[in-house]
């Protein structure tokens, strides 16, 4: 099966996939920036579901309907505030691969993510950009039979540059394995 990943100049609320990635707090309550957009725009019911949900630690995350938005689930993802501990970067990692784990769980075929932790968390964005690709990366070759499309959303150039700059490699390794298994699986068929 074929997983893609895509890096898009786009805002991740308006984004019409299975499911989207919110850049959380701990309350899941709405905030600032992205938090706040997704729960204006998802409307009320969106906050009802979050307080039921009681809150959600650092580096996990958790999933609710996406009512008024066009994506159908919000996965609810909290990031670490950077303070430059090797540990903001694990849990960093645990979000997306929490969010990847709960599209999954929830028979999800596209995600968008948001850039978590880069806005007032304030961590570093070439550095949450490299830990983001390679994490979904990882995830997909873990999880080679389910199909799923993964936009990276962007919301300012700068951080678009920096997610093309970051995973063009990721894309090259990606397209050459992609051609060595259909190789390897022609190879077989003629042997036969």
């Amino acid at each position: 099966m074929n997983s893609r990943i895509e890096i898009i100049r786009k805002s991740v609320v308006e984004m019409d996939t299975d499911a989207i990635v919110n850049a959380a707090n701990c309350s899941l309550l709405g905030g600032g920036g992205v938090d706040g957009a997704i729960h204006r725009a998802a409307g009320r019911e969106l906050l009802e579901e979050c307080r039921a949900l009681g809150g959600c630690k650092t580096g996990d995350a958790k999933i609710t309907k996406g009512y008024n938005l066009k994506a159908k689930y919000v996965i609810h993802a909290v990031g670490p505030v950077y303070s430059g501990r090797p540990e903001d970067a694990v849990l960093l990692a645990s979000c997306y691969k929490k969010g990847m784990d709960l599209a999954l769980e929830n028979k999800c075929r596209s995600i968008a993510f948001c850039g978590i932790s880069t806005g007032v968390y304030g961590y570093p964005l070439e550095e949450a950009a490299k830990i983001s690709a390679k994490t979904v990366k990882d995830w997909l070759e873990q999880h080679p039979d389910f199909a799923i499309k993964v936009y990276f959303c962007c919301f300012t150039e700068k951080e678009y540059e920096t997610y093309n700059k970051i995973t063009e490699p990721i894309a090259i390794n990606s397209v050459y394995n992609q051609i060595e298994a259909s190789c390897g699986a022609l190879l077989k068929e003629t042997k036969k």
